[in-house]
């Protein structure tokens, strides 16, 4: 076989392989049945679980919201005039939808260097890392969807001023991330997942 047939087969391979990670699952108000249609967060969520105490519901919930499970997931574009691009909103990127400047600090602090957004593993183990500060500096227990999810939101510095509570809309959502968080406990227990 020569080289560019091999070279052929094996990028094809590699291609049918990883197309999953820049779509959502196909039911998104079913914690089993994402974790059926992607067995491996089932693992990354249940080793940050066992890493940082933060509960697979309140990872789900939080992902939920901030990529509906699309690994790639960015920030909409910016346009001036309406037509000429102006860049993204913010540097948010991946499952978690971490900064630029928080993913280094992250990396930095964990000693996980190659660490990628897109990855579930590195994205849950993250928001773990992250949540567990927001306990330990402002003292939001980890199964606490709601604040949580405003610390995250809003940094842990914008959290502890209150820049949350000028923010209705912000509200809303840390609401509804809060009960995604029990629906997706309560359904993770039925199937067994927990």
């Amino acid at each position: 076989m020569s080289s560019t047939i091999r070279a052929l087969v094996l990028l094809l391979l590699v291609a049918s392989c990883g197309g999953t990670e820049g779509t959502a699952p196909r039911n998104l108000e079913n914690a089993c049945a994402i974790l059926d249609e992607r067995p491996h967060y089932t693992r990354a969520l249940k080793r940050t679980e066992r890493r940082w105490g933060v509960p697979v519901a309140v990872q789900m919930a939080t992902i939920h919201q901030e990529s509906k499970f699309i690994g790639n997931a960015r920030t909409p574009l910016r346009f001036a005039l309406g037509v000429i691009p102006m860049g993204r909103q913010s540097s948010a990127y991946g499952y978690s939808q971490a900064l630029d400047g928080t993913w280094e600090e992250y990396k930095d602090k964990t000693g996980r260097g190659r660490a990628r957004r897109d990855d579930i593993d590195d994205a849950t183990d993250f928001m773990g890392w992250y949540m567990h500060q927001s306990q330990r500096s402002l003292g939001i227990p980890k199964n606490d969807a709601r604040n949580q999810y405003l610390a995250y939101h809003e940094g842990r510095t914008g959290f502890s001023r209150g820049s949350h509570r000028g923010k209705p809309w912000l509200m809303s959502v840390s609401n509804r991330v809060a009960s995604r968080a029990v629906v997706y406990h309560n359904q993770l227990a039925a199937c067994g997942r927990l």
